[in-house]
């Protein structure tokens, strides 16, 4: 006959390494507290070799700022955190043209804000007003800017932002990785689109991706959605999906057949 305590189910087990891995600021005791007050009676000392055998170890983990991580962070205001970058396109006649766009971190969509040979504050300013008007009453759910320390970027810039009490953050010098949402929307755009295509002007080049990348490209950080696809999608049938050639066939677009 078997004794002792009974054996920690595989489900209570899994809950015990999800409360860990969703509050890495909590140790084993504080785990432990919140499973009592969920209706679990752990020991201390269970609890502390479950989060051992899962390599998690049994202290709160801390940053050593004392606050969250940046990565936490992002993810944490991600819903009203847009980001703001530059990136540069030469056209097929060698001439260089500056794109400025904003992409809200939480839904990953896009707003190509202009495109300029000649980038200067004053524009940028401009079209950071210009973005505020088309966000109308939007803007009121964001609460950060996150822009580098680029010397478009002066205080009137700022100003258009503060004034509706969106806090800017600037991130560290040559330090991409801070603005890693933007960055990676710059490299996909890159490699899917004007690394592909011969760019003729500033007309040209507008919309030529932002369009694709808010409507019809998948990211896994929507859980392999566009921006702008409904969260329920009824399944079409195979023999009526068709294709959409999008920037004369470089890009391929799959719709239901109306």
């Amino acid at each position: 006959m078997r004794t002792g305590r009974p054996p920690i189910s595989e489900e209570l087990t899994a809950l015990i390494l999800r409360l860990a891995r969703e509050n890495p600021t909590w140790g084993h005791t504080r785990i432990q507290g919140e499973l009592r007050r969920l209706g679990h009676r752990v020991g201390a000392s269970t609890v502390r070799r479950i989060l051992r055998s899962a390599g998690l170890g049994p202290a709160p983990r801390r940053s050593p700022s004392g606050g969250p991580t940046w990565r936490e962070f992002l993810r944490a205001q991600a819903s009203g955190l847009p980001a703001a970058d530059f990136f540069h396109v030469d056209t097929v006649i060698l001439k260089r043209l500056y794109v400025f766009f904003a992409l809200e971190v939480g839904t990953r969509t896009v707003h190509i804000l202009g495109v300029t040979a000649h980038p200067t504050a004053a524009w940028a300013t401009q079209l950071a007003r210009n973005l505020m008007a088309d966000l109308g009453g939007r803007a009121a759910g964001f609460r950060y800017l996150l822009r580098d320390r680029d010397s478009r970027y002066t205080q009137a810039f700022d100003a258009v932002f503060t004034a509706d009490g969106i806090e800017i953050l600037k991130t560290t010098p040559q330090a991409p990785r801070m603005n890693a949402h933007a960055e990676r929307f710059i490299r996909t755009a890159r490699a899917e689109c004007t690394d592909r295509l011969l760019i003729c002007n500033e007309q040209h080049l507008r919309h030529v991706f932002a369009e694709h990348h808010n409507s019809s490209r998948p990211h896994r950080a929507l859980d392999l959605r566009a921006p702008a696809d409904e969260a329920d999608v009824i399944a079409f049938p195979a023999q009526r999906i068709q294709r959409h050639d999008v920037l004369s066939g470089l890009i391929h677009e799959y719709r239901n057949a109306a």
